[in-house]
């Protein structure tokens, strides 16, 4: 639970992360307050427009329209990485969503499903909305899905949060899909946002990401850390890169990726062994789902990450 911080405070944590900001009008002002409260706050919520053009979707984020008055936001994050604050206060981004999900979120534990839409999601959460056309065609840039990084990471800062007080509209209420398309793996933002968190603001130039490792050592004993006691936190950092490289494939439900090699994780892992040809020691038995070197390699060198053994 969390005060607003005062729109200065806003502005200077987002400029302290190294973002390029753009004031659009009196944004300190403009919100929907007069409708309801906003705060305590929770979490930042991240969207896309399905609107093409920055300066467009500026000022549809600001205005409105007839159905939904503005600001639809806190802030618009154009495909340039530029970030144009457009409200300050509650803002018509998020609606209705689900009270499991704000509870988790307050938590920082891995979101439930959500399915039900009662809980308002304007007055707990920051917005940004990100330029894009929604259709799963539209890529993301690496701009704009660095500024996501820095944006999300400023807000956590300045509240002590970590990665998991950041989320999705579809995160948050039934039917939303936002945000989606090329190059959108929520996954890897969220394992971006972790990392910013781990180091002080940067400031400008933000520093050339460090290639992602994982020792193969310690994956190996987390594999074998009693899988059966589900829901208990591994700490070892490479088994969240393990598992969104899992998710990936395809292997893992995207539910389970929270860190602790357990059993699901395993059976993933036991999948993309035998997928590779791999089985068990006897006969009819499937793999066991313990990383090995060759097999750790070949999904590293898939998806971006190295394995020190």
């Amino acid at each position: 639970m969390a005060t607003p911080m005062p729109a200065d405070a806003f502005i200077a944590a987002l400029k302290a992360e190294g973002l390029t900001v753009v004031e659009v009008g009196d944004w300190r002002h403009h919100n929907r307050n007069t409708k309801g409260p906003w705060g305590p706050v929770h979490g930042v919520m991240i969207h896309h427009t399905v609107t093409s053009g920055t300066a467009r979707t500026v000022e549809i984020c600001r205005a409105g329209h007839s159905e939904l008055p503005g600001p639809l936001c806190h802030g618009v994050i154009a495909k340039s990485g530029v970030v144009y604050l457009v409200g300050y206060g509650r803002a018509n981004h998020a609606g209705l969503g689900d009270p499991d999900v704000l509870s988790a979120i307050i938590d920082e534990r891995q979101l439930p499903t959500d399915d039900q839409a009662s809980v308002d999601g304007n007055r707990h959460f920051f917005g940004f909305e990100c330029e894009n056309l929604g259709d799963n065609v539209d890529p993301w840039p690496a701009e704009q899905l660095q500024a996501i990084t820095r944006v999300a990471a400023a807000i956590c800062r300045h509240y002590g949060w970590t990665e998991r007080s950041v989320l999705r509209h579809l995160d948050w209420q039934p039917g939303k899909v936002d945000p989606r398309g090329p190059g959108m793996n929520w996954a890897q933002v969220q394992a971006a946002i972790a990392k910013r968190l781990g180091s002080k603001p940067a400031g400008t130039p933000a520093p050339r990401p460090q290639p992602l490792t994982v020792d193969l050592s310690k994956l190996i004993a987390a594999a074998k850390s009693d899988p059966g006691r589900a829901g208990t936190p591994v700490s070892y950092a490479g088994v969240r890169i393990w598992e969104a490289a899992l998710v990936d494939e395809g292997l893992l439900a995207k539910t389970r990726l929270d860190g602790h090699f357990g059993l699901d994780t395993r059976e993933a892992t036991s999948r993309w062994q035998e997928r590779l040809g791999y089985r068990g020691r006897q006969p009819g038995q499937p793999a066991d789902g313990i990383p090995g070197l060759d097999s750790a390699k070949r999904l590293g060198a898939k998806h971006g990450f190295t394995i020190v053994a």
